[in-house]
């Protein structure tokens, strides 16, 4: 019976700290987090996801669960478990974060930033255009498989990093340092269109204006960069989700990657 008991303990522990990684994920990556869902709906997600791995995670792992005497030892593996999580799920709204780039400096190059919402995926203000980027990017990303990456990623940590194992902090930290950079370089990418064609506009009207001074450009360049505006985003809308596409999957994979240490 004591064999059995130290099993059943063991077999606890391990989903207890898959569970942790799991709802880690849950909470941040994209779709996953998102403030509609409710609390109760991401909670039996994260339990079923936990549930589906355990086994795999079994049949993979090489090295034994370190013992854990004390609720204190538990809980700071249950710590380094979520930092794996949350290394894989920030990982991807990072990079979603430069479609937000993307939208802020389309509203203000275009003189529209005032008409700004509440965003319920990052719980502030943001512009309207960059919510519509944001939904845009999703939805192609669900729709190229990215939930079922995402999962494939999940357990590809699971079997580089095994529960209990450890992992390269140092790794974690420098693709953490990446992935800012190249968020930030992709918002100011897909912007690039745009920013272009209002640049060339504002250059029309200020010629338009010396060559006619009587002509109101304030109210004639407001009406000219809104049609502008909502055509080259429109126009250009399918480059974007293709531009931030690529980038997405391969965080995944990168993640992953240095959550092993290589």
């Amino acid at each position: 019976m004591s064999g059995l008991e130290a099993q059943l303990t063991e077999l606890g522990v391990l989903f207890a700290l898959i569970l942790t990684r799991v709802g880690a994920v849950v909470a941040t990556a994209p779709i996953l987090s998102d403030a509609t869902l409710p609390v109760r709906v991401k909670g039996l997600m994260a339990v079923a996801l936990a549930a589906m791995v355990t086994p795999v995670t079994l049949q993979t792992m090489t090295t034994p669960l370190p013992s854990t005497n004390s609720l204190i030892e538990l809980g700071v593996l249950a710590a380094s478990e979520a930092a794996v999580g949350l290394a894989l799920g920030l990982g991807l709204m990072v990079v979603l974060a430069g479609v937000q780039i993307t939208g802020q400096v389309v509203g203000q190059m275009s003189g529209m930033a005032l008409a700004e919402g509440a965003d319920p995926v990052f719980g502030d203000t943001a512009s309207v255009f960059g919510q519509i980027y944001y939904l845009v990017t999703t939805a192609v990303f669900v729709a190229a498989g990215g939930l079922s990456m995402l999962l494939e990623g999940l357990l590809e940590t699971l079997r580089l990093a095994p529960p209990g194992s450890g992992y390269s902090v140092h790794e974690i930290a420098n693709g953490f340092i990446g992935l800012l950079g190249l968020g930030f370089e992709l918002g100011i990418r897909a912007s690039a269109p745009l920013l272009l064609a209002l640049f060339l506009a504002t250059l029309v009207l200020g010629l338009i204006s010396r060559t006619l001074p009587q002509l109101n450009t304030m109210a004639v360049g407001f009406g000219l960069n809104a049609m502008l505006t909502l055509g080259v985003m429109m126009a250009s809308m399918g480059a974007v989700a293709y531009a931030f596409q690529g980038p997405l999957t391969s965080v995944i994979t990168s993640v992953a990657s240095s959550v092993g240490g290589g």
